[in-house]
């Protein structure tokens, strides 16, 4: 079976034996596509911002009535193919999570409306009336049916508390913005094994904000780990970022590297905590109910 090459200085292989270390179990080895999904806001949503391009073309070799359209239809389109992208990342985030609002604006429909007057303009500058029409049904139309539709419901938020789950949304999303802002840092640094170490953490993480939208009533309880521990960790890891962008510091590149494992101990260890009290409801729930239908005469 195929094997992947690491060796003692390879960027994610395991560092060198010492006499101290012989016989001792090597630490778990961090997969660095664990719980990662391939992006669906790639190729084809980059390739609507050139498809226009020609357009540009026509219109500085035309007369200035037919050029204004040409760049108007051009303008249309760049604008469609941006909130193209920005609905697949809209869709992605509301799909990652169990518990999520729809998207507050309808990008992905906006953008195939777009396509499609981008496309009658063009069919109407330079064709006619019926070329219009055309252009603009089958933009519309193909657009919708390569990049599809908006979520256009809540999902996972049937008899839960709005305010609650309004809460949990915000603290979630101040969270993801500290994971996003350590992860910038890291790509900045170079640094190709403290970046994979970072998603494993980064997956620890994730898995306490799926417990905690799972039931908001653990927000209390994590509320100092999606906030206070994020923060620092975000902070800690932006100095080191720079640090080891100017210097290579190899003392700090090791106690960054112990500050993540730290944390992700602590991580996991309270979502365990909190995956067991919910543990402990539901079997409190199930001894209620038997104890009622007990009394009541019903095995």
């Amino acid at each position: 079976m195929a094997q992947r090459y690491g060796s003692t200085y390879s960027p994610e292989g395991s560092p060198k034996p010492s006499a101290q270390s012989e016989g001792t179990p090597p630490p778990p080895q961090h997969r660095p596509f664990d719980g990662k999904r391939p992006s669906r806001v790639g190729a084809r949503s980059n390739l609507l911002f050139y498809a226009g391009l020609p357009l540009a073309w026509k219109a500085f070799t035309a007369e200035p009535v037919v050029m204004a359209g040409y760049l108007s239809a051009l303008g249309c389109l760049v604008a469609a193919a941006f909130l193209t992208r920005e609905g697949l990342k809209a869709e992605e985030a509301y799909e990652a999570r169990k518990i999520s609002r729809r998207p507050a604006i309808p990008r992905k429909i906006f953008g195939s409306a777009l396509t499609g007057l981008g496309l009658g303009l063009v069919g109407w500058f330079g064709w006619g009336a019926l070329e219009t029409v055309i252009f603009a049904g089958l933009g519309t139309v193909l657009h919708s049916l390569a990049f599809g539709f908006d979520p256009l419901k809540n999902k996972g938020m049937d008899d839960i508390d709005t305010f609650q789950q309004d809460r949990v949304s915000k603290a979630i999303d101040e969270a993801e913005a500290h994971l996003n802002t350590m992860r910038e840092a890291l790509s900045r640094s170079g640094d190709r094994a403290a970046e994979t170490r970072l998603d494993a953490f980064i997956k620890t993480a994730r898995d306490m904000f799926r417990t905690v939208e799972e039931d908001p009533r653990d927000l209390t309880a994590a509320r100092k780990y999606l906030g206070v521990y994020l923060l620092g960790a975000r902070d800690a890891t932006v100095k080191y970022a720079d640090l080891w962008a100017r210097t290579k510091n190899a003392e700090a590149r090791q106690d960054w590297f112990a500050l993540l494992d730290d944390l992700e101990q602590n991580f996991t260890a309270r979502n365990e905590a909190l995956l067991l009290d919910s543990k402990t409801d539901l079997d409190i729930e199930i001894e209620v109910l038997r104890d009622r239908l007990a009394r009541e005469g019903i095995k």
